[in-house]
């Protein structure tokens, strides 16, 4: 029986749905604009994608978007497609090309957003997903339970190596498992990315060799597919146990390609999603797209946080975290880590453990809710490791303060 990709959209068109469906089926694969003489019955029944499933939800007066075809009323659909392995094969770049390339815009859609994707098993057997996944990071990390408590270097931009080194060094000494560079952290000529690891590791490999304990640090090596190369291979001679790369920037074959050459953790900035996303008529829920990116190598992956300070609410940040937790297929689990960010304290601690089931297998980290700690770094690692202890052994935070002086004085600064 032939394998076939399946994927969900939300969409919403001006024309007679149904010919809104077979337009989009055509366009994504054996069809184009007007009926032509070699595409037979025989060649649609084998190559062109199928209508799987189509389900009115609603009708509206107005597009959500602008440009398509004018009508009196715009119906929202569940729309199934469906396309036939044969097509294009197990690869990750043509498939983004028929599941979200040019459907987005046809006349015939004023509104269009994939919502799930389901692969079949040769995507698994030509895409080893993550490397470490869960198991590996906390196997780097020495953390065989809870979370790891993480932070980010801050400013963004404008230290030097060994400004940003000193910052390591206060972060290491307070027992943090996790730091990474930001996004937009990169090879400038303030903090040359050579310089920053080699300053940056130093501290790190002093401080494990001490006290035994190594924290995991990304250091952002986005750029082309030589320059990822080079500077993954120096961050391992230096003892480093994790490189980012900006998803976004990078793309599915720049993030494979650094997936096979790579013998550490890699950890995925999602930097960009809000264009993807952010409009309810357009674009992707996390939920399929994280998918693709855990194929191609991901063993973390950012999900923004509760409460944020960003746009998305909380509902879209746990569907997110439970995506990233979810096997990307039952043959394939592959499992990676969600990383929790933007604004964050030890007061989503426990709604987040709550919300995902009382399952801590992520990544929390803090910026200002560890820098600004009123007794200095150290104690702001550890008042948000033990906001951490309180959710995990559910006890309220005031009280498991009660007997945690750096958790009791950052409850009178973190909001």
């Amino acid at each position: 029986m032939t394998e076939r990709i399946h994927a969900t959209y939300w969409l919403e068109t001006g024309d007679d749905p149904r010919r809104a469906a077979d337009v989009i089926a055509g366009e994504q694969s054996s069809g184009t604009f007007v009926a032509l003489p070699n595409e037979t019955p025989e060649l649609k029944a084998r190559s062109g994608a199928r209508v799987e499933r189509l389900d009115v939800l609603e009708s509206v007066d107005a597009p959500s978007l602008a440009g398509g075809m004018r009508s009196q009323t715009y119906t929202r659909c569940t729309l199934e497609l469906s396309w036939p392995i044969e097509n294009f094969g197990a690869s990750l770049p043509n498939l983004m090309s028929t599941i979200a390339g040019n459907l987005f815009e046809l006349r015939q859609v004023s509104g269009l957003r994939l919502t799930g994707l389901r692969l079949p098993d040769s995507f698994a057997a030509a895409y080893p997903g993550p490397a470490f996944g869960i198991a590996g990071t906390r196997r780097l990390t020495g953390v065989a339970h809870g979370p790891l408590i993480g932070t980010i270097i801050k400013p963004s931009v404008g230290l030097s190596p060994e400004e940003t080194a000193q910052q390591v060094r206060e972060l290491v000494q307070g027992g943090i498992d996790f730091i990474k560079d930001d996004e937009l952290q990169a090879d400038g000529p303030h903090c040359p990315f050579d310089e920053r690891v080699k300053a940056v590791m130093r501290v790190v490999n002093e401080h494990a060799e001490r006290t035994g304990k190594k924290a995991m640090v990304a250091f952002n090596l986005t750029g082309d597919l030589d320059q990822m190369r080079r500077r993954h291979d120096l961050v391992l001679a230096h003892g480093g146990t994790c490189v980012m790369a900006v998803l976004n920037s990078v793309g599915i074959v720049g993030l494979h390609e650094l997936r096979r050459h790579s013998q550490l953790p890699i950890h995925a900035h999602r930097a960009g999603w809000g264009y993807l996303s952010r409009s309810p008529a357009l674009g992707w829920d996390y939920a399929p797209w994280q998918m693709i990116w855990r194929l191609a190598g991901a063993d973390h992956m950012h999900v923004n946080g509760l409460r944020n300070k960003f746009s998305e609410p909380d509902d879209s940040v746990i569907a997110a975290a439970r995506a990233v937790l979810a096997p990307v297929m039952e043959s394939a689990p592959m499992p990676a880590m969600p990383v929790f960010s933007s604004g964050q304290t030890g007061l989503q601690a426990a709604d987040t453990y709550a919300a995902l089931g009382g399952r801590a297998d992520l990544i929390h980290t803090a910026g200002g809710g560890i820098f600004g700690h009123p007794q200095g770094v150290a104690a702001g690692v550890d008042a948000l490791r033990e906001a951490w202890c309180a959710a995990i052994e559910g006890v309220p935070l005031a009280q498991h303060a009660q007997q945690h002086a750096s958790l009791r004085a950052a409850l009178g600064f973190w909001k």
